[in-house]
């Protein structure tokens, strides 16, 4: 019952087979495989976005950080939600990458950036030699909370970055559950909602190690073949990152595996919710959890062997709060979580709300 992470999983069978499929033989290093050359057409294809840059990498956090170089200047700010993954989970990296520029963190309700805190925000900077200028914004999909822009959020957003001259780049981590989610297509919910770079994330819904950095705009990818081979991201056998996203996106396999992974999140949630005691403190937006739960519960649950992370409260909608004897958790599902799985959880915390009761 580990609900701690969807990078705690292994990668699916049909990625491992194209790996071990694509593995003999001798092939040209550094990208110039055929297998790495036909990534751009495919992503193409796919994004309905016949000038598109696709740029593999091994990680998240390059493709952020690197994204993030290619958009901001060492004397630029990035602006981001306060919780956002590239504000507190990645160690520097986007600050290492652009040499020196600043993440300057938004609040916000479910870890959502508001429209008209952004314009405000903006409106209101000095204009000085002495101020950071802002030159991008970060969207993440799904958010720390789980939640999904919507398509005319994320033009509202995009929109208002682009009056003020910022371009806007997505951390698209779980990208694949929130297209799922939403029921839009990729198009939609990038290039033709205002995104100019999307980091692609594939490396928590089945691969084993592979995202993309996907550039729209063509003045922001000119720098990008440079900026990852001088950062150690261009790697030698690249076909093995190549092997994994055909993979991934054959027979749309990238968004099936989203499709069950949220469906084990609602199936979760569902039973959660049904619990004396236990509310949702969003809801679920894709793959991810979040309940509040009496800490009785959440003390037989850690004990019967369930694992996943306590979670933070500052953007929580107005008017709920964690209260003495509760806590805040994160729950996430991922491609190859089983119903089985889910449902032992469940009856593992149906029996302990029993003896509560008792």
């Amino acid at each position: 019952m580990n609900f701690a992470s969807d990078n705690v999983v292994g990668a699916s069978a049909p990625i491992l087979e194209a790996i071990v499929r694509h593995n003999a033989g001798a092939l040209p290093a550094y990208g110039a495989d055929p297998l790495t050359l036909g990534l751009t057409p495919r992503f193409r294809e796919v994004f309905e976005h016949g000038d598109l840059a696709v740029f593999p990498v091994a990680t998240g956090t390059a493709s952020n950080a690197l994204a993030l170089a290619a958009m901001v200047p060492p004397f630029g700010l990035c602006l981001c939600h306060e919780e956002a993954h590239v504000m507190e989970d990645e160690c520097g990296a986007p600050e290492f990458y652009t040499h020196g520029a600043k993440l300057q963190g938004l609040p916000g309700t479910g870890s959502k950036i508001d429209p008209a805190a952004l314009a405000a925000w903006l409106a209101a900077l000095p204009r000085h030699v002495k101020q950071m200028p802002p030159r991008a914004l970060s969207l993440s999909q799904l958010t720390e909370s789980g939640q999904a822009y919507g398509l005319d959020e994320i033009a509202r957003l995009s929109d208002i970055a682009h009056r003020h001259g910022l371009s806007v780049h997505m951390d698209g981590a779980r990208f694949a559950n929130a297209v799922a989610a939403l029921g839009c297509s990729p198009a939609e919910m990038t290039w033709k909602a205002g995104v100019d770079i999307l980091s692609f994330g594939a490396s928590k819904n089945g691969a084993l190690a592979a995202e993309v950095i996907l550039v729209f705009r063509a003045d922001l990818a000119e720098t990008l073949e440079y900026r990852r081979k001088r950062a150690g991201h261009l790697l030698s056998k690249g076909r093995f990152l190549a092997a994994q996203l055909d993979a991934y996106l054959a027979g749309d396999h990238w968004l099936a595996n989203a499709r069950h992974a949220n469906r084990m999140a609602a199936r979760l949630a569902e039973g959660l919710g049904a619990l004396p005691g236990v509310r949702l403190a969003w809801p679920v937006g894709g793959n991810e959890v979040f309940p509040i739960l009496p800490a009785a519960l959440d003390r037989a649950l850690r004990q019967g062997g369930a694992l996943y992370y306590d979670w933070t409260s500052r953007s929580l909608p107005p008017g709920e709060a964690v209260a003495e004897g509760e806590a805040l958790v994160r729950l996430i599902t991922a491609f190859s979580t089983g119903a089985d799985e889910v449902d032992a959880f469940l009856d593992l915390a149906r029996q302990a709300s029993r003896r509560a009761a008792a």
